[in-house]
Parts: C-alpha cells; sequence; structure tokens
C-alpha cells in the first residue's frame, strides 16, 4: 500500500485519486482532516489517517512525499525508522504514467486550465486520454480522468524542479515569470526540460497577451497541441465551447447582495493581475478582493511584487482584504505577515481570520459587481465563497 504525506495538498490528491484508478491500495495523512478533497478520497476508499505517522504500518509498502514534507514529519520519521521506501511524488506519478505517451505540461501559470482543457478536448476528439491535473475538474469529481487510451495529458510541477522525473512525448510551456525562482532560472528550467522531449512542443513564452485574454490564450495552447496530435481543428473547436472549467479558477459561486461571487486559486502577482483584470473588466462596478497568502516564504519573497499588483490593478471602486498567511505549521521563519503587504497597499484592509472577513465581505457587497476569494492552500476560502454565494438578495 502507498501512503502519502500531506495527501490533501492539491498535487497529493490528484495523484491519490489517480493511484485509486490504476486499482492501488492508498492511504495518506494530513495535518487538516475533514476537508472537502479528503472527504472526496474518502468515498473513493482512501485511508485518511492524522498526521502523526500513526498511517505508517505493516501494510506500508512505500512512503511518498513533496518536497514540503519536512525531515522531522513523524510519518516520514517512521517509515525511516522501518525502513520503508521514500519517493518524490513526481517519480510515482511518472512511474504510474510511464506507460503511456505523456504529454506534460508546464509554466509558471495556466498548467491547470490548459491541462483540463486539453484532456477534455482529447477526450471529446475519442483519444481517451488519462487526465492528472493539479486542480480538480468540474465534473470530474476530482482532478483525474482515467481513460483506456495510449495518451496521458499531467501538470508537471516547476516549484521544486520535480518536472525533471518526467520524460514526455510532447510539452506544452504556458510561460515563465518569476515565482519560486527568478524568471532567468525558470526560462533556464523550461529550457532544459523541453530540449530533448521527441514530440511536439508548444512553447509559449514569446507570445504576449494582455492579462484579460489569458483564458484566450489557455484556449489556444489545448487547441494548438491537440491538432498537433491529430485531432480534428473543428472538433477541437467545438470540445472547447463545451470546456466545464477548473474548480478554483475564477470559479463562479452565486451572489451576495447583488455582488457576483468567485473563488479562484491564485497566488502569485502575475495570476493575481490576470484574475483582477478580467474580473474588473466583467465587473465594472468594482471588485472586492480577500486574498490570503499561502505561505511565508512566498510572501517575503513576492512583498513588492503584490504590493505592485494590487497598487496598478485596482482602482477607487475596488476593495482588498488581506488575511494572515496560511500557517500550515512546521519550521517556517514567521517573521513576515499580510500586515506588511497592507502598509504597502493603500486602502488594505487587514483582517484576523476567516469570520472577519466574511463580514467584511458583506458589507462591500452592495457596492461592488463581484467579491473574490482567492489564495492557494487554504480550504476555508472556497468554504466562504460558497457561504456567501448562497445569500441571493
Amino acid at each position: 500500500m502507498d501512503h502519502l504525506l500531506g495527501i490533501g495538498g492539491v498535487g497529493m490528491s490528484a495523484l491519490a485519486q489517480a493511484m485509486v484508478c490504476a486499482g492501488r491500495s492508498v492511504s495518506g495523512s494530513d495535518r487538516t482532516l475533514g476537508t472537502p478533497a479528503l472527504r472526496r478520497l474518502e468515498a473513493q476508499g482512501v485511508r485518511v489517517y492524522p498526521d502523526d505517522g500513526s498511517g505508517v504500518t505493516a501494510e506500508t509498502t512505500r512512503v511518498v512525499v513533496s518536497t514540503a514534507i519536512e525531515a522531522t514529519n513523524p510519518g516520514l520519521v517512521r517509515a525511516r525508522a522501518l525502513g520503508i521506501p521514500v519517493v518524490h511524488r513526481a517519480a510515482a506519478l511518472a512511474e504510474l504514467l510511464s506507460a503511456r505517451k505523456l504529454v506534460a505540461v508546464c509554466g509558471t501559470c495556466g498548467k491547470s486550465s490548459v491541462t483540463a482543457m486539453l484532456g477534455h478536448v482529447l477526450s471529446a476528439c475519442g483519444f481517451d486520454p488519462v487526465v492528472v491535473d493539479g486542480a480538480a475538474v468540474v465534473g470530474w469529481n476530482g482532478a483525474v480522468r482515467w481513460g483506456g487510451g495510449e495518451w496521458a495529458v499531467a501538470e508537471v510541477d516547476e516549484s521544486d524542479k520535480s518536472l525533471t522525473a518526467f520524460k514526455p512525448y510532447a510539452a506544452i510551456v504556458t510561460n515563465a515569470s518569476a515565482d519560486h525562482y527568478s524568471e532567468a532560472e525558470m526560462n533556464e528550467v523550461f529550457d532544459a526540460f523541453v530540449k530533448d522531449v521527441p514530440g511536439p512542443v508548444v512553447d509559449a513564452r514569446g507570445e504576449r497577451y494582455e492579462a484579460a485574454d489569458f483564458d484566450a490564450q489557455n484556449r489556444s495552447l489545448a487547441k494548438r497541441m491537440a491538432v498537433a496530435l491529430g485531432a480534428d481543428a473543428a472538433a477541437a473547436d467545438a470540445a472547447l465551447e463545451t470546456f466545464p472549467g477548473v474548480e478554483r479558477r475564477m470559479q463562479r459561486m452565486g451572489t451576495c447582495a447583488g455582488a457576483v461571487v468567485y473563488d479562484d486559486y491564485a497566488h502569485n502577482p502575475e495570476k493575481l493581475r490576470a484574475l483582477l483584470c478580467a474580473l474588473k473588466h466583467r465587473h465594472p462596478l468594482g471588485v472586492a478582493l480577500l486574498w490570503r497568502p499561502h505561505g511565508y516564504g512566498p510572501l517575503r519573497k513576492m512583498m513588492d511584487a503584490l504590493a505592485a499588483t494590487f497598487r496598478e490593478t485596482m482602482g477607487l471602486m475596488d476593495h482588498l482584504a488581506l488575511l494572515p498567511v496560511y500557517d500550515a505549521g512546521g519550521t517556517a521563519d514567521r517573521s513576515v505577515n499580510s500586515d506588511a503587504l497592507a502598509a504597502l497597499v493603500p486602502g488594505a484592509v487587514p483582517v484576523n481570520d476567516l469570520e472577519d472577513a466574511e463580514r467584511v465581505l458583506r458589507a462591500w457587497a452592495p457596492s461592488c459587481g463581484a467579491l473574490v476569494t482567492a489564495g492557494a492552500r487554504d480550504p476555508g476560502l472556497p468554504g466562504l465563497a460558497r457561504r456567501l454565494g448562497e445569500e441571493t438578495t
């Protein structure tokens, strides 16, 4: 049985679902239990344990980790004490997909949307692919589509350079910008990754789109790769018109006091800029954004760029509320928090928690066109958006 540490994370939960689809026995542990992603996995037969090492048992044949798992994690410590093999998530996914012809989707932004779009198009065009995304897709009951064809499509991660575990037949590069590394280093990573790809490569790094037109770019990338693999262009266009969308990608959740409620995964300056530009174009009455940084290190690194993004994209009719950093535990340097970012953005309102944030957003709703919850990792954000969207006054 494979045991996945941090199984509630977007990448790990997708891997767990793919393993189940492939007929494997899976268990996992996480610091946060009872989230929608974990409930979905439990319904599919995955055993989920608290993050105390208790899930690593005599039945465990392999422990799967991500780069985020610290050496002191109880499950990892127990696995090493018992001599149980430990592998990285990327290596485990690459092994799981090794019998298929893999199309790898990488890039700083847009990976999840492009992966889902390409999987949807290939499915509609008769390829019946396996698809493993980094986000849940509407209608898929998770982030995985498990087909019986020869093709696989997977989102691969540049944040820790683990994309090098994959040897794809074809690849898409959506873009490259400073996020986990400088833009120059990101380009080096992507250059090295696509250098030996034997099949078609769709590389959009030299293309320039307005931030509000990124969805248009994502559709273009998915269509171009599908056609390069043999899909009919007209059929690809028709399939894209029926694409159901990706959860937490400008996902409409309802209305609140006349304002449309959205939830989004945007967690870096480029994603936030694209989100805000698209919503401001759609809702000229103004946008109220609640944002939560997903880590102390990323906030520290992106502080100036985040402040510039908010200052440049948010106008007099817009509102910004900032939650404290989502604290997932561990040994992170906690010397910086959202109050430092708020001080750099005129009009930004620090809020203490989700309850405080809900009160503020409800007060803003009657004067706005849209309310938006955004950020990675925190399962409370989409939950808040659902509560806000239930009010249709």
